[in-house]
């Protein structure tokens, strides 16, 4: 290579060389820029969840209460009924029969009971002139009692066989869904022996109980708030309940409780429980499957962040804060329940800290950061904020009587 080649490489060189060796250090890089919000502030109350089936509050099987052979069927299999339809009617001739030969028994009774009132006055008569001894008398006085007692009985018999004529037709004793019927026209049917005759059944629907269970802890939970005074037991308050069916997304029916067993399931360890819910459309079906809502708590204040702003430390639950100096700090809380979107935070967070709900995954402990005011937004409600029931503590329920 000639010197002139050479320079000419050297002169394009050598400034490259230069600028590189004269490039600055790099300084730190700027802080991460995150939002941050102070929670939310609100009073809510706790929602605990059971799962549990829908049972009919009457559910009758209809059986006959005397024996004959089923004349007609007056409904259509899985019809809705109203109480006093007809249902069954079983060949009243031989009990029509019977209430006549009553009847004619009853008109011989009244018969010999005049017959014998007669006998009576004119003893009492022949008595009165000395012409018929006491012991006489006192005969006369006891068949006339004899024959008004016959008349009773005969009435009885009566009655009796009237109530058997009635029987013959069947009916439905409540308003409901009928089941499909058992017997057909012509069947003997049998009202003795060890099991009378199935018919059919039939199942109110409006209004529907729906029958859970629940756990030991949950029914320990209960009996402390009602004791604190901050939540009535559903032995003595109709607390509010909220149903969700196996194809629906939200809590859509509503209902209160109304009853709570007397004592714990030694097997399982929980205690039935079980709702009232309105049923006007008929939906609802005695065994259908549910998730229900109950109210678990009275009214407190709560703080509540994005749930998104929560994050795991091992077996711990942390949220990022802006402290002083905007510096990121962990802090180890105690989550509760989703309400509204939003998570509730039982402890571990102060009212007036800056949580970090946006850009928390950037960040770690001791960095600085840019906080920008941010703000944390609820969802629509998804269920209702009730009225909490309290009682005084002169009404508290006595120890163990909670739910």
């Amino acid at each position: 290579m000639s010197g002139a080649v050479r320079w000419a490489v050297g002169a394009l060189i050598f400034p490259l060389l230069a600028a590189c060796g004269a490039r600055p250090a790099d300084g730190p890089p700027p802080a991460p820029t995150v939002l941050v919000s102070a929670p939310v502030q609100r009073d809510i109350v706790d929602w605990d969840e059971f799962v549990g089936r829908f049972e009919a509050i009457q559910s009758v099987e209809v059986r006959p209460r005397v024996s004959g052979y089923v004349q007609s069927v007056g409904f259509r299999d899985g019809d809705i009924v109203k109480k006093g339809q007809l249902l069954f009617v079983i060949d009243p001739r031989p009990y029509q029969a019977a209430l006549a030969q009553a009847r004619a028994d009853q008109a011989s009774a009244e018969a010999q009971a005049v017959n014998a009132g007669v006998e009576l006055e004119r003893a009492k008569t022949l008595l009165d002139k000395g012409f018929v001894s006491k012991s006489t008398y006192d005969s006369r006085l006891a068949q006339q009692r004899s024959a008004q007692a016959a008349v009773a009985a005969a009435k009885a018999q009566v009655q009796a066989r009237q109530l058997d004529v009635g029987f013959t037709r069947i009916t439905s004793p409540i308003a409901g869904r009928v089941s499909d019927h058992r017997v057909d026209v012509g069947n003997l049917v049998a009202s003795s022996g060890q099991e009378p005759t199935l018919l059919t059944t039939v199942v109110s629907l409006n209004p529907i109980h729906f029958a859970f269970t629940g756990s030991e802890a949950v029914y320990l939970k209960y009996q402390r708030a009602n004791e604190a005074g901050t939540r009535t037991s559903s032995r003595y308050a109709s607390n509010p309940v909220d149903i969700q069916l196996q194809d629906e997304t939200g809590f859509n029916w509503h209902g209160r409780m109304d009853f709570v067993d007397n004592a714990m399931d030694t097997g399982s360890g929980t205690i039935r429980g079980r709702a009232v819910v309105p049923n006007p459309d008929l939906l609802l079906t005695p065994g259908m499957y549910g998730r229900m809502r109950l109210l678990g708590s009275g009214a407190y204040k709560a703080l509540l962040v994005p749930d998104a702003a929560v994050m795991a430390d091992q077996s711990d639950k942390v949220v990022m804060v802006a402290a002083a100096g905007d510096t990121v700090q962990p802090r180890k809380v105690t989550l509760g329940p989703i309400v509204d979107g939003l998570r509730v935070i039982r402890g571990g967070l102060a009212p007036t800290d800056r949580v970090i709900i946006e850009g928390q995954q950037r960040v770690r402990p001791g960095m600085k950061v840019a906080p920008k005011p941010g703000r944390i937004v609820a969802a629509a409600p998804t269920a209702p904020q009730p009225k909490v029931l309290t009682q005084p503590a002169a009404a508290a329920s006595p120890a163990g009587d909670a739910e």
